[in-house]
Formats: C-alpha cells, structure tokens, sequence
C-alpha cells in the first residue's frame, strides 16, 4: 500500500532536477553566447568578422565596398547607387607575389545580396505582345504579363553573384592593385535579375558560362567600340591598434570594359522558352567583349589573419 506522502518528496525531486537542469542548460548557453561575442574580432579590425580565419592556408583577410559605379551588359546599363560587400579570407597562390584565392565568408555571403534596380524595370525589358502566339502556353504567360503590369510590379533588381569553382576561383592581386598594372581582382560572376514575372531563377551567367571579370586599377585594353577606360588604386591607408595594422585603399576604382556576358536563363521560370529570347534581344545578349562594363568605386581593407585572431583578446 503506498503511503500518502510517499509520491511527495519524488515528485519534489523531480521538479528541482528540471529546474537545476534548466538553470544549467541555461547558464552554458549564456556562456556560449558570451564566448562567440569575446571571440569576435576587436576595434579596427571588427570589419573582418566574417573572415575564415580557422580555414588551413588563411593567412590573408580582405574586406571591401563598392558604393558607386556602374554595371553594363549590352544594352543595359545598371547604376550602383547602393553598397556591395565583397569579404572572405585569402590563401596564396603561391604563383605571384602577393597574389591570393579568395576564400568564401564564414556566413557564405561573401558578395553581399545588394539588389540594385534596373532603370526602367520590366517595361523597358519586356512587351507583353511581344510574347507571340495563340498556344495554351503562349495565351497563359501573355495574361499573366498583363496582369503584372496592370498591379505595377514592374520594377526589375539585379543582384550580383560570385560562382567562382575550384578551376576558376576569385584572385586577389595585391600587387597589381597598388601598382595599376594588370588584374587586381579575378571575379567569376553572374546577375541574378528579380520580378515577379522572371521569376525567381532568371540568371546571366552560370558558374559553367561565368561572366569573368579582370578587375584593375590600370587601364583596360577592349574590343571595339568600347575605349580604354582607367581604374585607380587609390589613396593607401595604414590604420594601427594595439600594434597590429590594417591595410587599405580608399577612393579606389576597379574596372573591366572587354569581358563577354553569356544569353540569359530561367526567366519565366517554366516560361524561359517564352521569355529568355525576349530579354535577350533588349539587353543585348549574348553580348561580346567591347559592349560591356564594370566600374566599381569604393574602399578596400586587408589585414594579416594572425592580427585579427589577436584582436579577438582586445
């Protein structure tokens, strides 16, 4: 026969075992949480927190912003009116001096999600009567042409994207950047365009048809009709703390005018048979060395990956 305070003192038990567990589940993720903030990098050096400095062969960290330029294919010329970061670590090359892989951000974005907006948006890339014939299919994507436009959805973003591979990765050259001379920056990209319409996989360039710039400081050497157009490394900055340093240059510009821009993708999602040849036609695609450019004006910083682990301990 079980007593009636018999279940008392075990159900007591119980409760505090949950509550001593919880209080400690709680204290430890309070100390994981203050641990990852005491290992994040310090002062100057806190740009650089994304930098995979745990990587094996990371002995580089780079982080910079493009805060104006532009950006054309083709017939399409984009503005930068927004700031694009490009962050990750390094790894030499071991082919040039100071010549570097770029290495992707411990969050994956090593090229920031910066959507900028292409002047004109739909209404300038796609007429709904231009989607011929009288199909089911045809009929279908009109209508629903029509129907975007009618809502005013017509705005249209490109957002820029790195698809580089281990056979054609992203290179930093930091030596041709401060001499003006040569590629600074290796960059296999493509351009993701945005509209309800487009859908959400309508791509210029793949990682197997990349749009591959050959970034500089000094002067480009295009095709017909483009001219040379000449980049600048900038002013070179040395900031200190705690004796460590970060390099930099400010009011740098980087820029390529004899790369090639593949057809577009996936636009229309299902409908991309109805769609793809259309965009293709008003942007100008594909679109061959001398009709398009990049100008990217901003600021770049690096700094040794043994530095920024020491700032973790500011």
């Amino acid at each position: 026969m079980i007593r009636k305070d018999e279940g008392t003192p075990r159900g007591g038990v119980r409760r505090r075992t949950l509550v001593v567990s919880t209080a400690a589940v709680a204290m430890l993720a309070a100390l994981a949480i203050t641990s990852s903030a005491m290992a994040a990098p310090k002062g100057i050096f806190s740009v650089f927190a994304q930098c995979p400095t745990s990587t094996k062969g990371v002995t580089l960290c780079q982080f910079g912003q493009t805060t104006s330029g532009e950006f054309v294919l083709g017939k399409t010329k984009v503005p930068i009116n927004k700031t694009i970061t490009l962050q990750g670590g390094a790894i030499e090359t071991g082919k040039s001096l100071n010549e570097y892989y770029l290495v992707p951000a411990k969050n994956g974005e090593s090229l920031s999600k910066t959507e900028l907006n292409v002047p004109g948006g739909l209404t300038n890339l796609v007429n709904c009567e231009e989607i011929k014939g009288k199909g089911f299919f045809e009929t279908l994507e009109r209508a629903a042409c029509k129907a975007i436009f009618e809502n005013k959805t017509t705005g249209v973003t490109a957002t820029t994207e790195i698809v580089a591979t281990e056979t054609n990765p992203a290179i930093l050259n930091v030596t041709n950047l401060f001499f003006e001379s040569g590629t600074a920056i290796t960059l296999p990209v493509r351009v993701h365009l945005k509209n309800p319409l487009l859908g959400s996989s309508c791509y210029v360039g793949s990682a197997s048809s990349p749009i591959q710039l050959h970034l500089t400081t000094g002067t480009t050497a295009p095709e017909l009709p483009n001219k040379p157009i000449k980049g600048k490394a900038g002013t070179l900055f040395v900031e200190e703390e705690k004796g460590y340093e970060v390099d930099g240059f400010k009011e740098n510009s980087l820029v390529d005018n004899s790369f090639s821009a593949p057809v577009a993708e996936g636009c229309g999602e299902f409908f991309s048979f109805l769609i793809d040849p259309i965009l293709d036609a008003k942007i100008g695609l594909p679109s061959k060395d001398g009709y398009n450019t990049a100008i990217l004006n901003g600021t770049l910083k690096t700094a040794e990956a043994s530095s920024v682990i020491a700032s973790e301990k500011f």
